[in-house]
């Protein structure tokens, strides 16, 4: 029997509804588990002829998953490189299949939102900031275009290098190796989400006691004092009392409000 191989249309058709599907069907039951079988779709169309070897198949798919959708992209492209040596008889099963998702989509997800949302993003919303000044459309311009083409081409290299490495790229992935590569990236995301606190947020109080003005005084003692703080209440508020985003925000404008009418903060204050 003829080997067979994946052909470069099916894997682009598999890439192309991941990129644009990985969200399809969202649920807090489900998360990406469809969005990820119509991924594989294609996939199996290519692999098997006979249509009860094809819903054998795409029943591996159907098992929960979830992971941070750029860098997940290469457990896709794993997948569909160990769906082809299935299909050419190799002594791989659902249970090995669906024992790497498992394994996987946890360690992306840390390695992607530390990449991605923590150090990524706020990169290039900074950036994008910086153009806006002044109301300058080349903000949110230069955002849509940087994200969406580093997105698709990073998205794409991901999926085509997990399908060349197949198996062996567990080990790159999770291996203890990998280990000191995701501590330096949450550090560089700590210090970047650090960095765009101090530069963009703009907390200043107008105390003035026995002469002394607090705002001068702080400045020379702990520049940008009042934004750390009102950075560490956020965190705490959302991670120790466990109050969502959008009540947080809530509380900073009733804090702000009441700041400005009492004269403890600057009219201008700006978060």
């Amino acid at each position: 029997m003829a080997k067979k191989t994946l052909s470069v249309v099916a894997r682009k058709k598999s890439f192309r509804n991941w990129i644009y599907g990985n969200l399809t069907c969202f649920s807090q039951e489900h998360m990406q588990t469809f969005g990820y079988l119509a991924s594989m779709l294609p996939v199996v169309e290519d692999l098997y002829e006979k249509d009860e070897d094809k819903v054998e198949a795409l029943s591996t798919y159907t098992t929960f998953f979830n992971t941070e959708p750029q860098i997940g992209t290469m457990v896709v492209g794993l997948t569909a490189s160990l769906e082809e040596a299935r299909a050419n008889g190799e002594s791989i099963d659902d249970e090995t299949i669906n024992g790497l998702r498992a394994g996987l989509m946890g360690p992306l997800a840390g390695l992607g939102d530390s990449i991605i949302v923590g150090t990524f993003i706020p990169i290039l919303l900074g950036i994008a900031l910086g153009l806006a000044s002044g109301g300058s459309v080349l903000g949110p311009l230069f955002y849509i275009v940087a994200w969406n083409l580093i997105m698709y081409f990073g998205m794409k290299y991901a999926y085509n290098r997990g399908y060349s490495l197949g198996s062996s790229a567990v080990e790159a992935l999770v291996g203890s190796e990998s280990e000191s590569l995701r501590s330096s990236i949450v550090m560089i995301g700590t210090m970047v989400i650090g960095s765009v606190a101090a530069t963009w947020i703009n907390v200043t109080t107008s105390l003035n006691i026995a002469g002394v003005d607090i705002q001068a005084t702080l400045d020379g003692i702990f520049p940008k004092a009042l934004n750390l703080l009102f950075v560490y209440l956020c965190w705490w508020l959302m991670t120790k009392k466990k109050i969502n985003p959008t009540l947080v925000m809530l509380i900073l404008v009733v804090v702000a409000l009441v700041g400005v009418l009492v004269g403890v903060f600057n009219p201008g204050l700006s978060y």
